[in-house]
């Protein structure tokens, strides 16, 4: 199906109305996984023209995905990763995981970002960061496509990686995302230590539905975390 190529309005745009000259493209992959990390990629691009065919990763076939991801990754001004564990997500909540990842992307850049734009309606981040969300942001701007791909491909490689060791859970074909595979070896095996395992898909598991593991509350997660969920800094 014919679609637009992204383009670099947004970032425009920020930059003529605040006067902020770094800009950074945020997007995740992992949300609706039942296994592995929450996986946030931070994308720095400028305003240069973008390698053909970049658009939301998941428009994108396997093969062309790690390929572009490749030539992204020396193309980009700067890019850095950052995962919430399985645990974390569990502690935590998953918007306050999201946030812990993207956070910790923005850190792993070599410059800190002056303004975000963040895939999807929901501003997970919030301050002090400066934050525009854009619905399909991952196929309308460039940064935001870039990060996709970039995290798409990395968090399909870590869990391939670990389908070597549970080879029959199929991760290496599902990402942890449920598939039938996946959920015969779950309800036959039980979940891996890199399972999430306050979701609700442990509910329809009798024989493991005991491992099923409590949130904290927002008060106890930040006491956990040593009072810095507001990450104000």
């Amino acid at each position: 199906m014919p679609y637009e190529p992204p383009t670099h309005t947004v970032e425009r745009s920020i930059r003529a109305t605040t006067g902020v000259r770094i800009v950074a493209g945020v997007d995740e992959v992992g949300r609706g996984a039942w296994a592995g990390p929450v996986t946030v990629c931070a994308a720095i691009t400028g305003l240069r023209r973008p390698p053909p065919g970049l658009t939301d990763s998941k428009l994108i076939t396997p093969k062309r995905r790690a390929e572009l991801a490749d030539r992204l990754e020396s193309w980009v001004t700067a890019h850095a990763l950052g995962h919430a564990t399985p645990a974390e997500i569990d502690d935590l909540g998953m918007t306050a995981a999201l946030r812990l990842a993207a956070v910790r992307a923005l850190g792993g850049l070599p410059v800190r970002p002056e303004a975000v734009i963040l895939d999807g309606k929901h501003d997970y981040l919030g301050q002090p960061w400066q934050v525009r969300t854009v619905i399909k942001g991952d196929r309308s701007c460039v940064a935001v496509a870039a990060a996709s791909v970039i995290a798409k491909v990395r968090r399909d490689a870590m869990m391939a990686e670990l389908g070597e060791e549970f080879g029959v859970f199929g991760f290496a074909d599902n990402a942890g995302y449920p598939s039938p595979v996946h959920k015969a070896a779950l309800a036959e095996l039980g979940p891996t230590p890199h399972h999430r395992l306050s979701w609700a898909y442990l509910d329809g598991l009798p024989r493991w539905r005991h491992l099923k593991k409590a949130r904290l509350s927002p008060e106890a997660a930040a006491l956990a975390d040593g009072g810095q969920l507001g990450f104000d800094f």
